[in-house]
């Protein structure tokens, strides 16, 4: 399926493009905070953010996996990242938000957008999020955009910004679309 544009009350949700590359930089891809519960570690050039843009680019063309950016729609303002990654029955999520950002409802709009969105594919019929069990704030907006705890998952992930030992995470999903 090709790469689409999706919209909520406050923000838009569009595919990434390489002239990204600096607001990403700027706005959330160096700051440590951001990075904890990641996967990815803190940029340390603009270089590295063009590597990761083009690598989220290329995994974009693939029919399983959607990357947005995320932008708040009255300004264009680029506020992080979103990705779901489809494999029916399943779909998982992934997000970020610039530190900036956090607090003002954007992630929860952006999890139930995407979540109807995965709900709209033949197949899904469940929506999940892992997030590292420390990671209250992501945990609560899962939980309020109408995702479930499922479980701890026990050693399942790598958190570089963590150490070299596996983490716990928490197992979130939905198994109905939520009405946004």
């Amino acid at each position: 399926m090709p790469l689409t544009t999706l919209t909520s009350a406050r923000l838009t949700l569009r595919p990434p493009q390489r002239v990204d590359a600096e607001a990403i930089f700027t706005g959330y891809a160096t700051d440590p905070a951001v990075a904890r519960f990641v996967v990815w570690t803190p940029h340390q050039s603009i270089a590295e953010t063009e590597a990761f843009l083009a690598h989220f680019l290329e995994h974009g063309a693939e029919d399983d996996n959607y990357p947005w950016v995320i932008t708040r729609t009255a300004d264009a303002v680029l506020l992080g990242a979103v990705h779901l990654r489809v494999e029916p029955p399943r779909a998982e999520l992934g997000f970020n938000l610039a530190r900036e950002h956090w607090g003002r409802g954007y992630g929860t709009e952006v999890v139930q957008t995407v979540m109807a969105f995965g709900f709209g594919h033949a197949g899904v019929h469940r929506v999940q999020a892992v997030c590292h069990v420390d990671n209250a704030a992501s945990a609560r907006v899962l939980e309020k955009a109408g995702m479930r705890r499922e479980g701890r998952l026990h050693r399942y992930m790598l958190f570089p910004n963590l150490g070299t030992e596996p983490q716990d995470v928490y197992l979130y999903a939905a198994t109905t679309p939520t009405v946004i």
